[in-house]
């Protein structure tokens, strides 16, 4: 099999999502829509937006998580007690944690005016070290990244900027059509 490269399966920028870091939620929403629209419908959707600061770097992204954690303030609190998530706390546990925080107290009745003021640069991720691929780096290079850090996406660098994001899901359609293509000797059993 031919060796493939990070710059041959990523999603070019000018093809993402991107916001200001002082977009609100509601624009982000909307950027994310235009984006899957324009985007090629065969392949897998965008599940994020990426965020640029006032100089048009890419300083973050905003996932789906991030949306709906961004919806309820109150998980903020949790988050900084403890990463509750690698615990594997069972059901009992997290109803109880809800109650008493009052999480999703009011599920989404003020879902258009908390979007409206609810600004990515208070919800975005920032994206670690480890979380950046060269565009000339070879996919192998890039699954190992991906599993290690059970990462999503990773940020595609060419020379010091951001060309584009190397996505889980297109990695994954990469490597199960090697395997299809795969001559098995006896036939699969």
């Amino acid at each position: 099999m031919k060796t493939i490269l990070v710059k041959d399966l990523m999603v070019p920028l000018k093809e993402y999502a991107t916001v200001s870091e002082e977009a609100t939620l509601y624009e982000a929403v909307m950027a994310l829509e235009s984006a899957q629209k324009a985007f090629d419908q065969t392949r897998y959707r965008h599940r994020a937006v990426l965020i640029k600061d006032a100089e048009g770097k890419i300083v973050g992204k905003v996932s789906q998580l991030d949306v709906l954690r961004g919806l309820e303030p109150k998980y903020k609190e949790v988050k900084e007690k403890d990463s509750f998530a690698r615990f594997g706390l069972t059901k009992i546990h997290l109803k109880a944690m809800m109650e008493q925080l009052s999480l999703w107290d009011k599920p989404l009745t003020d879902i258009c005016a908390k979007a409206s003021r609810i600004r990515v640069k208070g919800i975005m991720y920032k994206p670690t070290e480890g979380e950046y691929v060269k565009a000339e780096a070879t996919l192998d290079e890039a699954i190992h990244q991906l599993i290690m850090g059970s990462h999503q996406s990773l940020l595609v660098l060419a020379d010091a900027a951001i060309v584009g994001v190397l996505r889980l899901s297109d990695v994954f359609l990469e490597v199960c059509e090697a395997i299809k293509a795969c001559e098995i000797p006896g036939g699969a059993e």
